[in-house]
């Protein structure tokens, strides 16, 4: 299989992938919103998705229309992105019931300090920058990895995150489960992170 052969492969994979992980959320919404929950930041949700939209349009682009070459070092890059796959259904599977593409809270409820959760407060998220980064890196995909890796964490440091740790402090007791937690680092690989 080629270099196309390949790109196709990865890409049809991804696509099925975000299908599979947008059903469960839906399932998941249902099950928070019969446990007295509600949803929170709808308003930079479509921000999140039209990152994420243009990140798939962006890598195709770059690798079917601009034949981007993948680097010597690729295998490193793809290393990368299975772990991160790994630690997505860690998260998901941890999460259960809790896990979902949007932010969603359930009043009252404990937050989930089980699987990765006992060493980050937001692992998924290490997750979606990694393989934001690391995808296109694999296929050369040198602007895409830098455009959309950094307008994520843009978005996720300035909006995503302080809306749902704002709202889960005020409606569970995330503070205390959470304080001793790094944010992507575990606390003992971290120096100054808040």
């Amino acid at each position: 299989m080629g270099l196309n052969g390949w790109f196709a492969a990865a890409f049809a994979i991804l696509i099925l992938q975000r299908g599979a992980e947008l059903a469960i959320a839906r399932r998941h919404a249902r099950w928070i919103r019969r446990q007295g929950g509600y949803e929170v930041g709808r308003k930079h949700y479509p921000l999140l998705v039209g990152v994420h939209l243009f990140f798939l349009v962006g890598l195709a682009l770059e690798v079917a229309v601009f034949k981007a070459v993948p680097p010597s070092w690729w295998p490193a890059p793809f290393a990368l992105f299975l772990a991160a796959q790994g630690l997505r259904v860690w998260c998901i599977r941890s999460l259960g019931p809790y896990w979902n593409t949007r932010v969603m809270v359930a009043p009252g409820h404990r937050p989930v300090v089980r699987g990765p959760y006992r060493y980050l407060r937001h692992p998924n998220y290490v997750v979606v920058v990694t393989e934001l980064l690391t995808l296109p890196l694999v296929f050369g995909a040198f602007v895409s990895a830098a455009v959309f890796t950094v307008l994520n964490l843009w978005i996720l440091l300035k909006v995503r995150i302080p809306a749902e740790e704002r709202v889960l402090t005020q409606v569970t007791p995330y503070r205390e489960e959470m304080e001793n937690r790094g944010r992507f680092l575990p606390r003992w690989m971290k120096t100054n992170e808040n």
